[in-house]
């Protein structure tokens, strides 16, 4: 469920975050360094807070910056983050800087996302791994999540399959709960409905790694090779744009896939 300041009051909006992380309302008001009853009073309309105050409480509840501005709305303020277009050239560096980082991340694969996986940056060893995969999805807005998990896309690729399916799925849903993003919900929705190929049983078992986190196990040339995902985000964002970016990279998981890569890219 998607609430907006359109329809519920600063207070509701407030509760609602606030049972969503939790929290009591004698805990969120020692965070905050206020009162439970002061609390009460906000969220049941009996108190208008302060536009300090609601931003005092958004961050103690870990508020999405987009929902930060739907808070202030609902509280009768101005929004505080503004929300650039990547393209603008106020977001120069950020832009340019995210580019050079997963340049120079090659020939190890690299991605840059927004809050619902379209990609906006990827660098030659994506390229590479997107090889033979049929021009529609290919089409803009090139969306990471149906690239992965469609049956003509990569997944028909991943060896792994139904533990890395299994792991984008829990990432969304995480991401659903923090968001509350009704089009997250619906991309959801459609790539969990995607067809899972049987297991094949005739396929020889994986040779024993000591793995440190799930890895990818993805075939490409003819080879298996491994990675294990990383996920970056920028600290204190002040705008929306720049809060929903993430930056994912692809560390080769054992000697094989570094020297493969390295052969392809030197």
């Amino acid at each position: 469920m998607t609430v907006t300041s359109t329809d519920r009051g600063v207070g509701p909006l407030l509760r609602a975050w606030r049972e969503q992380r939790r929290v009591s309302q004698l805990e969120l008001a020692l965070r905050a360094g206020s009162s439970a009853r002061h609390i009460s009073f906000i969220e049941t309309g009996r108190s208008r807070p302060s536009e300090e105050m609601v931003l005092r409480l958004a961050e103690h509840l870990d508020v999405p910056v987009r929902e930060r501005n739907a808070l202030l709305l609902a509280a009768g303020y101005a929004p505080r983050y503004p929300e650039t277009p990547l393209d603008d050239p106020a977001l120069d560096a950020v832009r340019q800087g995210m580019e050079r980082l997963i340049q120079g991340y090659e020939p190890y694969p690299a991605i840059v996302v927004d809050a619902m996986y379209n990609v906006l940056a990827a660098n030659r060893g994506i390229l590479m791994l997107l090889d033979g995969i049929p021009e529609h999805l290919l089409a803009p807005p090139l969306n990471a999540m149906r690239l992965t998990l469609h049956p003509e896309g990569l997944a028909a690729r991943i060896r792994n399959l139904r533990e890395w399916r299994g792991h984008l799925l829990e990432q969304m849903q995480r991401q659903i709960a923090l968001h509350r993003s009704e089009p997250l919900r619906k991309l959801y929705e459609e790539v969990a409905a995607y067809p899972v190929p049987e297991e094949d049983p005739s396929e020889e078992p994986a040779d024993p790694v000591p793995y440190f986190a799930l890895p990818l196990r993805i075939e490409h040339g003819g080879r298996t090779l491994s990675f294990i995902s990383s996920i970056s985000t920028f600290n204190t964002p002040m705008d929306v744009t720049v809060a929903e970016l993430a930056i994912e990279t692809l560390l080769p998981a054992d000697p094989a896939t570094v020297k493969y890569l390295q052969s392809l890219m030197p």
